[in-house]
């Protein structure tokens, strides 16, 4: 392996970003995107299709992409298969994954998560790299059909990999550095590497995170005090990103069984009341499965189908309604993300230049699974 000399970034004045400030759209919108018209495009590598929710990070100034990746060739390649090890330098560090179907193993700082659907990973500027995922083997057509859960099961974990994905801005707007590209990974060796670098641009409390979709924390809680028709009970889980997010972004899964099942990991300990989930200057939310029926400010019905996202300020829509078998992931952006800046393109490709050499220390784990837990070279 090439580790490169380590250098100090400060006196190149790229310890923080300077650039424009990040601004949440504070007017009165909706913006909707439909996954009739999604397009799905190999934009960074040729084994994932990328479906972006454009409408609605167009109209909230930019400030937040959602996306779905989709694995769509197998691993085996010589074009695709494991990528190398980098990391993502958005305002924040925020960078989040739902994994929705099939299976995938991440290193984060050299420990290996094996992840399926449900999961939940929210990492903020971690040394990583994807190992493994799953592949069908169906067309794309098909591949990109099949259903998506946050609940694991056999059926589910046997699909091609897919997740959500959300970074705040865009991330071709700033760095995504390589530490160490593939033809130089050892696999004996590397892997067990942790990485710490000064430019996190971090949040206080901000951190890794990992929730596993039948953990006690992540159980789904029975909704009370609601306004949300729906013919089966409703039941919600929190997934835990506001305080290692740097309290930037909340997240919730609203959700119902199928009729007649219980699919859904439940906690009957506590019920959830309808205003904990309701923060967010601007909220998001996109059906994984089912349809939801949401009212804006002036009366107005309208319904979401799988895969549909909608994007809106503040007060302008309620979820009103949610039908069998549904799963709607909700985000609220919160105040804090007023606070960040962007990336100067010019610091931006200075960075991405830098690649390893903004490595200022290293450790090595006698094994992947020994040794503090990941990010602790970050604290």
């Amino acid at each position: 392996m090439n580790v490169h000399a380590a250098v100090d970034p400060k006196s190149s004045g790229l310890t923080r970003p300077n650039g424009d400030p990040i601004r949440l759209n504070d007017q009165s919108f909706i913006a909707i995107d439909r996954y009739r018209d999604a397009k799905y495009e190999a934009t960074y590598r040729p084994q994932a299709l990328y479906n972006r929710a454009n409408e609605g990070f167009h109209a909230n100034n930019e400030a937040f992409l959602l996306h779905e990746v989709a694995t769509n060739l197998p691993i085996y390649r010589e074009d695709t298969g494991p990528t190398d090890f980098h990391l993502h330098l958005p305002p924040g560090g925020f960078q989040l994954v739902l994994v929705t179907s099939g299976m995938f193993t991440f290193d984060y700082d050299g420990r290996l998560y094996y992840v399926g659907p449900g999961a939940v990973m929210l990492q903020s500027a971690i040394v990583h790299r994807q190992l493994f995922y799953t592949w069908s083997g169906l067309s794309t057509e098909e591949n990109l059909a099949t259903p998506q859960t946050v609940v694991p099961d056999a059926m589910s974990m046997g699909y091609s990999g897919k997740f959500l994905e959300a970074f705040i801005t865009d991330p071709t707007t700033f760095p995504n550095p390589t530490i160490v590209g593939p033809d130089q990974i050892v696999e004996a060796e590397t892997p067990r590497i942790a990485w710490t670098h000064p430019l996190h641009d971090r949040p206080a409390d901000a951190g890794f995170w990992l929730q596993d979709p039948l953990a006690l924390e992540a159980l789904f809680k029975p909704l009370t005090d609601s306004v949300i028709k729906s013919a089966t009970p409703v039941y919600v889980r929190d997934i835990g990103i506001e305080v290692p997010s740097g309290h930037l972004v909340t997240g919730h899964i609203i959700a119902t069984d199928p009729r007649g099942q219980s699919l859904l990991p439940k906690s009957t300990a506590a019920a959830v009341a309808a205003d904990s989930f309701a923060k967010g200057e601007v909220v998001i939310y996109r059906v994984i499965r089912g349809t939801a029926e949401f009212k804006d400010s002036a009366g107005k019905v309208f319904e979401l189908a799988t895969g549909d996202v909608v994007t809106a300020s503040k007060n302008t829509i309620d979820l009103v309604g949610v039908g069998e078998n549904t799963q709607v992931l909700r985000l609220g952006l919160l105040k804090g993300m007023d606070n960040l800046r962007k990336w100067t393109p010019t610091q931006r490709d200075e960075i991405d230049g830098l690649a390893g050499q903004i490595i200022t220390r290293k450790d090595i784990r006698p094994l992947r699974t020994d040794g503090k837990p990941v990010g602790y070279l970050y604290e």
